[in-house]
C-alpha cells in the first residue's frame, strides 16, 4: 500500500477518535479528567508516530508523550509547533499524578480534548501542504 494511503488512513482513524472524544466531552457531565487524558494523549501519540513514520522517523513505542514528541521532532526543529501542546498535556497528566487537580483549567477533560485536536489540526493541514496524502 502506498505511504499517503496509509497515512491518510491512520489520520481518518484518529479523527474519528477524536470525534468520539468531543461527543463524550460536550455532555452536561462530561467524565473526568482521568478517563479522557489517557485517550486524547494515545491519539496525539498516534499522530505524532504517523506524521514521523510516513517522514521516515523511526516510531517511538511509550507511554511517556515526550519520549514520543521527542523522536516526532528529531531532525526537524519545525515540528516544535506542537511542543507547547504536548506539555500541556503532560502537565495535566502530572496534576493528576500529585493529586494536584486544583491547579488544572477549568473543564480540563474538555481542554484536553481540545489540545488534541488542535495537534491533528496543525498535521493534518501540514500534510495536505506537503503533499502527503490522498
Amino acid at each position: 500500500m502506498e505511504a499517503n494511503t496509509i497515512l491518510t488512513g491512520r489520520l481518518e482513524m484518529l479523527d474519528e477518535q477524536l470525534q468520539e472524544l468531543e461527543q463524550v466531552v460536550s455532555a452536561e457531565t462530561p467524565p473526568p479528567l482521568e478517563d479522557i487524558l489517557p485517550r486524547a494523549q494515545a491519539v496525539v501519540a498516534g499522530l505524532l508516530n504517523a506524521y514521523a513514520g510516513h517522514c521516515g522517523k523511526p516510531s517511538c513505542d511509550s507511554d511517556d508523550l515526550l519520549a514520543v514528541f521527542k523522536a516526532f521532532v528529531k531532525g526537524d526543529p519545525s515540528l516544535n509547533t506542537v511542543r507547547d501542546n504536548v506539555r500541556e498535556l503532560v502537565y495535566y497528566r502530572n496534576c493528576l499524578q500529585l493529586g494536584r487537580a486544583d491547579a488544572l483549567p477549568r473543564a480540563p477533560a474538555r481542554m484536553a480534548v481540545r489540545t488534541a485536536r488542535h495537534i491533528y489540526l496543525y498535521l493534518r493541514s501540514r500534510c495536505e501542504q506537503e503533499g502527503r496524502l490522498d
